[in-house]
């Protein structure tokens, strides 16, 4: 099959979203499907794209209701028929196709079979309801081009079953085999190192961490804690860990997936805790493929990965106490911890790329039976 794989964000930025379109690309080709990533063309980008990228238009940065820079897309009409005059995709695939405008423009020219990802799901607040409302009359008139929904949760899922009665399939994410366990785990060693990858904004919940890690320290003086990326309220977050007089902490700032990996194998515990907005969590995945036990924000997203005995991991971050209690528990409790890196290793079979694009797969041959059924 001929794909192409619609992406809204501009290929300069770094995002679940991008690598997970980019995973998906490198399997199906590896199954021998010719595959191309079509995005709008980024700011300043001058240069030509990479091999099987197609730029289209241009794109914008936009501060979403989450904080995170998504790229508003705007693309030339006739470009965009160029495009698919000269591929003639056998299928395009939009992920967040409720992000203006690359997808409305594309969908409603598209001769092929469209399959829908969704992937986000927008933040209970008064701000994000306001979008949901600007942004319905946007997306709502684009679901009739749309042959097949996927989403890779439920709670991804919601925003798009509120606007059609169309079966929507929950498709995971998955993550690639550089994520795996050291040769060997040592839980008796007295130093304990807890690790935080991703944005330092306010939702992510890095405010209740430090204060729970406060806690922490008060009868584990020896555990460290790593903070890696950055955000809008990193600052803040770090002149807060200074206030409450924290030890063994350290902001590392950006770091690449390389830098990620050796930490997620040489950490104790990984902690993500996320309040709201998250519709799914690679970055759990990372860590449970990394055998890194994990304490994780009883937010739906998180929900939806940390199922049986990883319901374990969830909390709620504003607990204070109850946060440092699971903190220690997952920390200094080898046996648990064991029992805890068995469950998470069978869970991850289902979230391979092989698997995950298994299904991409079947729903792409069943759309396409449909549409010939439809138009044949």
């Amino acid at each position: 099959m001929k794909i192409g794989l619609v992406c809204p964000y501009g290929v300069n930025k770094n995002g679940g979203v991008l690598e997970v379109i980019k995973a998906q690309q490198a399997e199906l080709r590896r199954r021998g499907h010719d595959v191309y990533i079509i995005t709008p063309r980024p700011q300043s980008h001058g240069d030509e794209p990479e091999d099987h990228v197609i730029f289209v238009g241009s794109s914008t940065d936009f501060k979403s209701p989450t904080h995170t820079t998504i790229q508003i897309s705007a693309s030339v009409s006739e470009s965009i028929e160029r495009m698919l005059a000269t591929h003639e995709f056998d299928i395009l695939h939009f992920h967040e196709p409720w992000i203006p405008m690359l997808s409305a423009q594309i969908l409603s020219r598209s001769k092929g079979i469209n399959i829908a990802t969704f992937h986000a799901k927008l933040p209970e607040t008064v701000m994000s309801r306001t979008m949901a409302k600007v942004i319905t009359p946007y997306t709502k008139p684009i679901l009739k081009y749309i042959d097949a929904f996927t989403a890779v949760s439920d709670a991804a899922a919601e925003y798009v079953s509120s606007l059609t009665d169309a079966p929507v399939a929950i498709i995971p994410n998955a993550v690639d085999d550089r994520f795996r366990p050291p040769a060997h785990f040592n839980d008796n060693r007295p130093e304990k190192t807890i690790l935080y990858v991703g944005r330092i904004e306010g939702r992510k919940g890095v405010k209740y961490l430090l204060h729970a890690f406060r806690v922490l320290q008060k009868t584990r003086p020896d555990v460290s804690l790593i903070l890696a990326g950055h955000g809008v309220d990193r600052e803040k977050m770090e002149a807060l860990a200074e206030d409450l007089d924290l030890k063994n902490v350290s902001f590392l700032g950006y770091v690449s997936d390389e830098e990620k990996i050796k930490l997620l194998r040489s950490s104790d515990l990984f902690c993500a805790p996320s309040l709201f907005g998250e519709s799914f969590g690679i970055v759990l995945l990372e860590a449970m493929a990394s055998g890194l036990v994990t304490v994780a924000g009883d937010n739906p997203g998180y929900e939806s990965v940390m199922k049986g005995l990883g319901a374990l991991s969830l909390v709620d971050p504003k607990q204070i106490d109850d946060f440092a209690r699971r903190l220690d528990l997952l920390l200094y409790q080898p046996k648990l911890r064991v029992l805890w890196r068995a469950w998470a290793a069978k869970e991850m079979t289902l979230y391979s790329w092989e698997h995950v694009v298994t299904q991409y797969e079947e729903v792409y041959a069943k759309a396409l039976r449909a549409g010939k059924r439809l138009h044949g």
